[in-house]
Formats: structure tokens, C-alpha cells, sequence
């Protein structure tokens, strides 16, 4: 195209405020119009914060998150939710009246019946309050007492996209920014070498049925995208194109973004878009992160008996186990929000099998993340968020018999625990009827979960907002509630 039409075309209204925004012209009609937006843009980077927030709207009990996510759904039933009455119920339908019309999934509206499954795991107390752990957690048994673990989980998503999508983003329908793009948007990060948002995903474990994961679930929706997640990879370099390709020097590379950053700041003051603002910062963060990084995944200096406490697959990269060290070197490192996600508890079929080779790879390096901030006294300012997207059923997916059975998705209720960062240690929150099915004391909404660990973070999640299409959007819409009795 000839660049004086370019020009000319460029310029229409919309691209005059856009350009202008960049201004004292904008910013002083943006003062007149709504002062507390101006003062958020002031405050990018002031004390307290790292973010758009000018500071904390309260006293923080956290500083960081570290989130183990559990894709595709954990059966509460055989690992947190003892019901030992259902032993009655071992190949008997579901009651209706325990059911009540609710919906259930494709995958088992066509059975004839919904025999009822116990699990066929043992339970046991733990910890000072005696919370029942299943036999398949010993590890997590043993610091039953640093963590609160919350039964009565709901969702309003009974599929595995929507339902994943909704508890990472506050949204079923895919296009919202993440949890932890909110975090970096909101406060970002303390360490200017790492970004303040990372995603590990480790490899499917023995015994994992998953579905996919979407870049999405760690995306910045409509916020800049220099705050979407980072995500390590497991082989070769953590990132793509960490390392700088042959003949190519750290000066040579220098001189290099340095004369692009040049251009794009030319185009910025062309037609002021904000992601070449977010491109500029990206290819920065990239830069430094050649020297951050490799450092950070280099766990060759980590004391052998901390090694020996994450378990066997610590030493091999992409395992659960390495991804969890990693994530206390990046809260050591000031990392904001790390999830870690591990696969494969879609267990609609063969679960005691399946289960039992997941939980090897889960069990340990979880409880082993929580000795190990402890024991270096991060685990007060460290939260640890635990769960999937929702639960399983009662009743059988296929064929029951005494020692086989499986599980659809089931979004009436799940267990989550949480632990550190200003959580109450060694307590059970909420409870489910006899056949784990419907909660009957303290609900907690997803909605309800981020705004507590909003709250936790310091954040009003009524106040973090960003406007978009005409309206402020955030987090939790226009729901959720601090769930007061969890905080210590």
C-alpha cells in the first residue's frame, strides 16, 4: 500500500485518541472524567505493588501463590470425602431423592441405572483434628495438620473445557484473562528476571486419562499480553529461543533488541497501540530471562536430603515431582502465581487401577512442597491451592463390581485444600451428604475461592477491574464472597 494512504487511513478518530492516549492531553481529560483511573496509571510500579495498583487495598497475608492444579477432575470420594455408610449401598441405585433431577453428563444419561460405588480405598484420621485422609495419600497424612481442607466445593460446569475454563478464568466461555494474569496485572511481580506469572506442565503420569490443556487457561484474555503465563518447557530450553543460536553473541543480541526496540517504538508513537508497548516488554523479559532462567532449573546444587523428600522423579525434568521443586525455587525467586498441572484424573472407567499409579506421582512431592517452605519459614507467605475442576459421582460409569469401577463428572461438589499464606492449618471446611452428592453445610462457589485468594493476596476482588466493551470486568463477575471461616 502507498504510505501516505497508509497514513491517511491510520488516522481516523479512533487512532487519534489511541495515539493521544500516549499524551498529557489524555491524561488530563482522563483525570477530569474518572480520577481514580488516572491514579492507577500514575501508580504502575509504586510502592507496594509492581502492578497498575497504586498499593494493597488491605494487608496481604501472601505474597505468592503456588497452584497444583489437578486437571481433569480427582475423585473426592476416594481420596478426601470418607462416607463409610456407602458400603450399605454397593450396587444399589442412587437414590432419586438424593439425585432430584439434577443433570448429569452424556456419558451416563443413557444408563438404565446409577448403581451406587463405595470406595473400595480404606481412611483413616489425621493430624490433631483427626481429618480423614484416604489410604492412597499416606505422604499428605502426614502434614494433615498445615492444611485446610474445603468438601464443599461447587462449580456450575459439568464438562471439562467449561468446567477448566470457568475456575481459571471466572468464566465458561473462553476470552477472560487468568487468575494469574490478573495477579500480574494487578501487582506484578518482584523480580524484574522472571516473569510473574509461570505455568509448569507435568508429563502425564502411569495411569493418567486427560484431556487437553489450551494456552488459553494461562492467557491474558483482554488485558496486555506481557501477562499471560509463561509456560517452562521440559526439554531442551525451558523457553524457545532462550539460548542465543550459533554465531550469535549476548552483545550481538543486545545490539540487536536494542535497534528493535527502536522501530517499535517508532510504531508506537505512530499509532499507539498498547501491545507494541506489551512486544517491547516481552522481547526485554526474554532477554534477561537467558541468564534467570537456566539458573533457575538447575537443581544440581539442591541438598540431596531435599531431593530425596520430592521423591525419586525429582531429578527428571517434566515429572510432578521437579515441577514442584521448581515451584518453591521460583517462590524463593519472587515468582507471583506458579500452577502446576498435572494430568490424567478423568477416570471414567478402571479407576482403583488408575488412581493408585497417579496418586505415586502426586502424593509425596505435595506434601514434600509443603515440608520443604516450611522448614525455609516461606510457607506463611506462600499459598498453596490444591484441586481440579470439579468431582466425580457416586454411582458407576459402566460395569461395578466389587474392586472395578468408574466415575463421571460431578460439579454438586469436590475437595480442595488449601495451605500456608494465611489459611487456617489443620481443619476440615464444609461437609456433603452420605453419598458425597449434594453439600449440606458452608458451600464454597469457585467465585468464592478467588475472591478469597484475592483477599489473601491484599486485593478487593470487587476493585481489581479492567474496562472492556463497556463495562468493568473482573475476576469473579459479579459473584463471589471471602470465605472467612478458612482464614487464620
Amino acid at each position: 500500500m502507498d504510505p501516505f494512504l497508509e497514513y491517511k487511513l491510520a488516522m481516523t478518530r479512533r487512532h487519534f485518541f489511541g495515539r493521544s492516549a500516549t499524551g498529557l492531553g489524555a491524561a488530563a481529560l482522563g483525570a477530569c472524567m474518572n480520577p481514580s483511573i488516572f491514579a492507577n496509571d500514575l501508580a504502575s510500579g509504586a510502592a507496594g505493588t509492581h502492578g497498575v495498583m497504586p498499593a494493597l487495598h488491605h494487608a496481604p497475608k501472601a505474597k505468592r501463590i503456588i497452584w497444583l492444579f489437578m486437571a481433569d477432575g480427582p475423585s473426592q470420594l476416594d481420596l478426601w470425602d470418607y462416607k463409610p455408610k456407602l458400603a450399605e449401598y454397593f450396587d444399589k441405585d442412587l437414590p432419586e431423592s438424593v439425585r432430584n433431577g439434577q443433570r448429569i453428563t452424556t456419558m451416563t444419561s443413557g444408563q438404565t441405572r446409577f448403581p451406587c460405588a463405595p470406595s473400595i480405598f480404606k481412611f483413616a484420621q489425621h493430624g490433631q483434628h483427626g481429618a480423614w485422609i484416604s489410604e492412597l495419600l499416606p505422604k499428605m497424612g502426614e502434614v494433615a495438620d498445615d492444611i485446610c481442607i474445603v468438601k464443599s466445593m461447587h462449580t456450575d460446569a459439568i464438562n471439562h473445557d467449561p468446567a477448566i475454563t470457568f475456575i481459571t478464568t471466572g468464566s465458561e466461555i473462553p476470552g477472560r484473562p487468568s487468575l494469574g494474569a490478573w495477579l500480574s496485572y494487578g501487582i506484578g511481580s518482584p523480580n524484574d528476571d522472571l516473569p510473574a506469572f509461570v505455568v509448569l506442565i507435568s508429563r502425564l503420569a502411569q495411569g493418567g486419562q486427560t484431556q487437553a490443556l489450551f494456552s488459553r487457561l494461562w492467557g491474558s484474555g483482554f488485558l496486555p499480553t506481557k501477562h499471560s503465563g509463561v509456560s517452562l518447557r521440559s526439554s531442551g530450553d525451558p523457553v524457545l529461543y532462550l539460548s542465543n543460536p550459533p554465531g550469535v553473541s549476548s552483545d550481538v543480541r543486545r545490539q540487536m533488541l536494542d535497534g528493535l526496540g527502536e522501530l517499535n517504538q517508532a510504531r508506537l508513537s505512530e499509532v499507539g497501540d498498547p501491545e507494541i508497548s506489551a512486544r517491547i516488554a516481552q522481547y526485554e523479559m526474554a532477554f534477561r530471562m537467558q541468564t534467570s532462567v537456566p539458573e533457575l532449573v538447575d537443581i544440581s546444587k539442591e541438598p540431596k536430603h531435599v531431593l530425596e523428600m520430592y521423591g525419586d522423579e525429582v531429578t527428571q525434568p517434566g515429572s510432578f515431582a521437579y515441577n514442584c521443586l521448581l515451584a518453591r525455587r521460583m517462590a524463593e525467586r519472587g515468582v507471583r502465581f506458579t500452577q502446576v498441572f498435572l494430568r490424567g484424573w478423568d477416570h471414567h472407567g478402571g479407576l482403583p487401577g488408575s488412581i493408585r499409579q497417579l496418586v505415586k506421582a502426586a502424593d509425596q512431592p505435595c506434601a514434600a512442597l509443603i515440608k520443604d517452605l516450611k522448614q525455609r519459614g516461606m510457607l506463611d507467605e506462600t499459598l498453596i491451592v490444591w484441586g481440579g475442576e470439579f468431582g466425580r459421582t457416586v454411582y458407576s460409569q459402566g460395569s461395578l463390581t466389587k474392586d472395578n469401577y468408574g466415575r463421571d463428572h460431578h460439579p454438586r461438589n469436590f475437595t480442595m485444600w488449601l495451605a500456608g499464606g494465611g489459611i487456617k492449618p489443620g481443619m476440615v471446611h464444609g461437609e456433603t451428604d452420605d453419598f458425597s452428592y449434594n453439600i449440606t453445610e458452608k458451600p464454597v462457589h469457585v467465585h468464592d475461592l478467588n475472591a478469597t485468594i484475592l483477599h489473601l493476596l491484599g486485593i478487593d476482588h470487587e476493585k481489581l477491574t479492567y474496562r472492556m466493551q463497556g463495562r468493568d470486568f473482573r475476576l469473579t463477575d459479579i459473584h463471589g464472597k471471602i470465605v472467612s471461616e478458612i482464614l487464620a
